[in-house]
């Protein structure tokens, strides 16, 4: 069972893409401005898959200063 059985294709590719970029772990998280850049989709359907990945378990949110940084967790 792969994460395209759990995730919508949006929510599949901002996991690939953040995989890509290398947002793994706390201290290497990336914002929703550069996982917009990065998979080239609409802020707005960036945002709604981020909040997939969470409530799936996939993603975890911080918020930070400035900007919230999100990373993967599985």
């Amino acid at each position: 069972m792969g994460i395209e059985d759990e995730l919508g294709p949006q929510a599949v590719k901002i996991y690939k893409a953040m995989k890509d970029m290398g947002f793994l772990a706390e201290d290497k998280m990336g914002t929703a401005e550069r996982i917009t850049m990065s998979a080239k989709l609409p802020k707005n359907m960036v945002m709604n898959a981020l909040q997939e990945l969470q409530n799936k378990g996939f993603a975890r949110r911080k918020v930070r200063e400035k900007a919230a940084g999100y990373y993967l967790v599985r």
